[in-house]
């Protein structure tokens, strides 16, 4: 659960990371008053950088950041956050009528590691750093004493943000802050799940590392673009890597894709490509967290995989009584995301979170990766405070130190992943107390034996026209034993529910997984649905009647 902490506290504190191989390449100037970027102009291109990445992983780690000024090292959080950037210093603006701009986080508080950023010249591949300074910064009420800042150009920043307009200066719509941190929004300018650079050892018997991204460059875009491109150093204890992100703010959503190199320091247990943070507090399948005046509580609802072998599998996310771990063997997968696909604010009633906002993240690999598994992993939580959700790719080859990897990839970050598969999906998942038919409860006129109930809603695709012919639900099971299905059309979802009650065979508390697809004769109708059931231990498997009958 401290990782947990570590990473909500401060949007994942910066953690440890070295500048070996950068204080050598790039020097300061004097300031020029037009531009920003004061550094010395230095050739820059993706080869310049793999070479860097390259050439640190064969050197030690840096460690930790260093100290920074008493004055911004006792921070508190609602100081750091009345800090705010000068929007006449932004990155681009000197660029008339542009349709993009960049402005930095200062460094303090939990933000330690002090992160280096260019400019980049498309046409001649020139950088020039641009090196820090309090001018850059309007500090309000945040009670920092600036004498401590003066002549300390080597504070770098923290991380960076972008907007679009018409929303210049106003609201961003990416964010890369903290670790290798970063997140971006649809066109609901809602902030939600997070993604990273890598992960390392996420669940391993070595401790968890977190890798921090360096050093920025960003290319110079022409006014009327709406893509910009900025390339990113990471270092950690274990990896090294160089990274490309060509980042297009569309209209309704944000696509990032995103070309990495990663240089292995040392022999990595578990390797996660394109990770993904999220948090799942309750939803429609999982309730146990929800004494709250809110129905559901989560930024993402469910894992959905689309397998090499072209299956479409949607997994509901829990939020487990102790933490679970599941490895999805596939082989060039086509994707796979965490998704928020309940928009609808009645279902959430949340004023501050505003949780049907929050967008999806989709994940399409470019070129094929070969042997692996999507990783995911639930840790208990008790409310929205933590995120507690963790997916991610993990290679099979194992990672060895000296070796070099590349993964292309693009991010899809949208209320809606960019592909659908025509298949009925997965509406709601819903559980509760089984064993008795539907409209009557456990009593005096029924066997009141233990079972749990499921009801699975599909909508869309085929359903109604593949009903005449013979809706069949192919259910599997880990353990036990199911019964009492059903099949229901439902008319307020044009859907069909699929119901069943889950039996258990023995006394064990060993999850259960579950698998559900509608086929009419060979014709698959629906994706996957993917489940995992945590059985209570047997002195819990009772119906509990709490009524009062007479006063005490």
């Amino acid at each position: 659960m401290n990782r947990r902490m570590f990473m909500k506290a401060s949007m994942a504190f910066a953690t440890v990371s070295g500048m070996s191989g950068l204080s050598t390449l790039f020097a300061q100037s004097a300031w020029a008053d037009t531009d920003i970027a004061d550094g010395t102009a230095v050739r820059f291109d993706f080869d310049v950088l793999k070479k860097m990445a390259s050439g640190m992983a064969k050197q030690p780690w840096g460690g930790a950041p260093g100290s920074l000024p008493e004055t911004l090292a006792t921070m508190t959080p609602q100081a750091y956050n009345a800090i705010q950037y000068d929007a006449n210093h932004s990155l681009w603006n000197a660029i008339p009528d542009r349709e993009l701009d960049v402005q930095f986080f200062h460094v303090g508080m939990g933000f330690k590691r002090r992160i280096r950023m260019f400019s980049v010249d498309a046409g001649s591949r020139e950088a020039r750093e641009i090196h820090f300074r309090p001018e850059l910064f309007n500090y309000n009420n945040a009670k920092v004493d600036t004498r401590q800042l003066e002549g300390k150009s080597d504070l770098g920043f923290a991380g960076f943000r972008a907007f679009k307009k018409p929303e210049l200066a106003s609201r961003d719509i990416v964010s890369f802050l903290g670790a290798s941190y970063f997140r971006a929004v649809d066109d609901t300018y809602q902030y939600g799940l997070s993604a990273r650079g890598i992960a390392v050892n996420t669940f391993s018997n070595g401790q968890e590392e977190f890798p921090d991204f360096t050093a920025f460059w960003f290319e110079t875009p022409a006014a009327d673009d709406t893509t910009f491109t900025v390339y990113a150093l990471l270092d950690g204890p274990s990896a090294t890597g160089a990274y490309k992100f060509i980042i297009d703010c569309e209209e309704k959503r944000v696509v990032m894709e995103i070309e990495n190199h990663l240089y292995a320091r040392k022999d990595i247990k578990q390797l996660g490509i394109a990770p993904m943070t999220s948090m799942f507090s309750c939803g429609t399948n999982e309730r146990r967290m929800c004494d709250t005046i809110h129905p559901q509580i989560h930024d993402s609802d469910r894992l959905a995989m689309w397998t090499g072998e072209g299956e479409w599998i949607c997994r509901p996310l829990n939020n487990p009584q102790k933490l679970q771990f599941n490895a999805y063997q596939d082989n060039n997968p086509r994707g796979f995301g965490l998704l928020q696909l309940n928009h609808d604010f009645k279902d959430y009633q949340d004023v501050i979170g505003w949780y049907n906002k929050r967008p999806s993240l989709w994940v399409e690999p470019v070129g094929k990766w070969g042997k692996g598994a999507i990783n995911l992993m639930e840790i208990p939580t008790t409310g929205e405070t933590l995120d507690n959700v963790v997916c991610f790719w993990q290679p099979e080859e194992p990672i060895k130190a000296g070796s070099e990897y590349n993964f292309h990839y693009k991010l899809y970050w949208s209320s809606l992943p960019p592909v659908r598969s025509g298949l009925a999906r997965v509406d709601a998942t819903r559980t509760g107390m089984g064993g008795f038919p539907e409209g009557w409860a456990p009593g005096e006129n029924y066997p009141e034996v233990w079972a749990r109930r499921f009801a699975v809603d599909f909508v869309g695709g085929d359903l109604k026209a593949a009903a005449p012919k013979g809706i069949e639900p192919v259910i599997t099971v880990s353990s036990g034993t199911f019964k009492q299905v059903e099949i229901l059309y439902v008319e307020p979802l044009d859907g069909y529910r699929i119901l069943f009650d889950w039996y258990p065979d023995s006394d064990a508390t060993t999850p259960v997984d579950m698998r559900l697809f509608l086929r009419s004769g060979s014709e698959t109708l629906t994706e996957t649905w993917l489940y995992q059931y945590f059985p209570p231990p047997p002195d819990k498997r009772r119906y509990v009647d709490d009524r009062q009958m007479h006063p005490d």
